[in-house]
């Protein structure tokens, strides 16, 4: 069979798309470059929003319009919590997609059979009574350059405007001896940057009674493998920042001095009724820490704008705390209802007025990332080549530093290729990208 795939959400969504995809693969199938040649037509939804649910139905409907001899399948978080009918002939959960070959040929098989007709084939367990992590095995990232691995799933916050505790259940980690095995896998197949990610990475082994000494030894073990030349983390959690934390991870020797903190609002009365487990003052105090660990790192977050009942003062906290902890980048979400949480019961302010406060926020973002990049100038930086394009004659790289700002390099002369790392000089600026010359 022939099976297209498309990825809603976020990095472990993509993770898991990219699992799935190795699974039909090493099961004899092909890959469609679109859904209309498709046999099968996989979307992996997202839930994340009221708006995201939506774009998820809105996908799998258009897929099953335009290509109505197709399975169709939904997997993942707005499958696992739809109360409504989902539009697709296979509904798998969150925790459940490492099944979706065999869901898939037991789909096709019983309906060649006319076992089935048009029956829907749903496998959606309570993802709160399953404290078992769903292992896929070693994924190759189609990207070629850098890889995730995925080292836990769950979340037990319950911010009140997130839906995934309930979309993925709690934390759940993966044995440390499988990602230490995936990081090997992937440095032998030539990936010379690994992220190690999770829904909320710095949970991983709480299930097991561990604090986030637990995440440090599981990094300690993915540093030393061999042929890994980066490292960076996905999304962490300002209250781990501890300094015995941010000791040991100044102790790898390959981890990249990129951190994402998410922030979500720099007002301490919206961050109270979000239910965030920090104020502004500390959040401030661990991003200082972390600088002094790692002087020239550089910052991100995601914030959110137009909670229910954010004032404008509130909201104006939030720029003067984004420009005051100089973010590097900042991802910003207008605030989107998201039905079974409490934030949706809340008092909603118009939509309107969060999109312009998400626009005014971006153009923070925009100045910050220009001057951070441009505060690089004249620094020693390295590249790892993702894509090489030429022009005029001229071959130019491009890849990402090891702080995370993309940068632009001439390597006409070098003999580089994709997938090499390349050291140089940061001569100058575009926007929020920097321009640099190779040191032969």
């Amino acid at each position: 069979m022939k099976v297209y795939f498309l990825t809603l959400g976020c990095r472990v969504n993509q993770y898991e798309t990219d699992a799935a995809r190795r699974l039909f693969l090493d099961n004899g199938h092909e890959n469609a470059d679109t859904p209309e040649e498709a046999d099968v037509c996989i979307v992996n939804t997202c839930s994340v929003t009221g708006e995201a649910d939506r774009k998820s139905n809105q996908m799998l409907r258009r897929m099953a319009k335009n290509n109505p001899s197709a399975v169709i399948v939904a997997m993942g978080c707005s499958s696992e919590i739809s109360d409504g009918e989902v539009p697709a002939d296979i509904v798998i959960g969150t925790r459940e997609k490492n099944t979706v070959v065999t869901r898939v040929e037991e789909f096709v098989s019983a309906r060649e059979n006319e076992a089935l007709s048009h029956k829907t084939s749903h496998v959606r367990p309570e993802v709160s009574k399953t404290d078992k992590y769903h292992d896929f095995g070693t994924v190759l990232s189609p990207e070629g350059t850098r890889a995730f691995i995925k080292v836990e799933d769950g979340c037990n916050n319950f911010c009140t405007y997130c839906i995934i505790p309930y979309a993925r259940g709690r934390v759940v980690s993966r044995p440390e001896d499988a990602c230490v095995k995936e990081a090997e896998f992937l440095a032998q197949n030539g990936f010379k940057e690994i992220i190690v990610s999770g829904i909320h990475l710095c949970s991983y082994g709480k299930d097991q009674g561990k604090d986030i000494t637990a995440l440090l030894e599981l990094l300690k073990k993915i540093d030393a493998v061999p042929g890994l030349e980066r490292m960076r983390l996905g999304s962490l959690e300002p209250k781990s920042m501890t300094p015995e934390f941010i000791a040991g991870l100044k102790e790898l020797k390959h981890l990249c001095p990129h951190f994402h903190l998410s922030l979500q609002s720099g007002s301490d009365t919206v961050l109270k009724r979000m239910n965030r487990k920090y104020d502004t003052a500390e959040y401030e105090d661990r991003v200082n820490a972390l600088r002094a660990g790692f002087p020239g790192m550089s910052l991100t977050t995601d914030i959110i704008t137009g909670f229910p009942g954010e004032t404008e003062e509130e909201f104006e906290e939030t720029v003067a705390y984004a420009g005051k902890l100089k973010f590097a980048k900042i991802h910003v979400f207008p605030y989107s209802e998201r039905e079974g949480t409490r934030a949706a019961a809340m008092p909603q302010i118009n939509m309107s007025i969060r999109k312009e406060r998400a626009r005014r926020l971006i153009e923070v973002s925009d100045r910050l990332s220009a001057g951070f990049a441009s505060a690089m100038t004249g620094k020693e930086a390295e590249i790892l080549i993702e894509k090489i394009t030429e022009k005029d004659g001229r071959l130019t790289a491009e890849g990402y530093t090891a702080n995370y700002i993309r940068a632009f390099a001439d390597v006409t002369d070098s003999g580089f290729s994709r997938g090499d790392i390349v050291k140089g000089v940061i001569t100058g600026t575009e926007n929020d990208s920097c321009l640099m010359k190779v040191s032969l």
